[in-house]
């Protein structure tokens, strides 16, 4: 990863540039994102992002430049039922302009650590099959195709199907 970009436990000051960077993925051509520019409000980011301090099963992490400019988002939730605690969904977003430069695997290095530190020992996450440099990036860091989800999410109409993947945290991460 470049020296200049820094992976951190997101803040509530963190909304307006996550919202930002939501609605500037979600606007891209390649269709990474459930919705184009729709995304919570800079309110709902603020209030998610505090709810979350309270909160031991779930974590948000921002990648900034030394300027403080935000250019990646990570947020982890353990599953609800205790029978499957043990697992975390994630979803992780990075600026155009920053891909293939070591952030996505920065911030997939803070959410293991963060699983491992919380006893979560299995990540998980949906991704679009179109999206090659995402099932890159996930299997070179160790994710695994779990599943095959079709028709699974609606997006701007139409239903589109999803890969299911995990990682067994300590196990196969780098």
């Amino acid at each position: 990863m470049s020296d200049e970009v820094r992976v951190r436990p997101a803040e509530p000051g963190d909304a307006a540039a996550f919202v930002q960077l939501a609605r500037a993925v979600g606007e891209e051509p390649g269709g990474w994102l459930l919705g184009t520019s729709e995304w919570r409000s800079v309110g709902d980011e603020r209030r998610y992002l505090k709810a979350l301090r309270r909160h031991p099963g779930a974590a948000a992490f921002a990648a900034e430049l030394p300027g403080g400019r935000v250019v990646g988002r990570l947020s982890l939730a353990r599953e609800g039922h205790p029978a499957s605690a043990h697992v975390a969904d994630l979803g992780l977003m990075v600026d155009a302009g920053h891909r293939r430069r070591g952030v996505g695997t920065a911030l997939l290095q803070a959410a293991t650590a963060w699983a491992g530190g919380v006893g979560v020992t299995k990540l998980e996450l949906h991704v679009f099959p179109w999206n090659e440099p995402a099932l890159a990036l996930y299997e070179g860091f160790g994710f695994v195709r779990e599943g095959y989800r079709r028709r699974h999410y609606r997006r701007q109409g139409e239903e589109v199907d999803a890969i299911l993947m995990a990682l067994f945290v300590g196990e196969s991460e780098t």
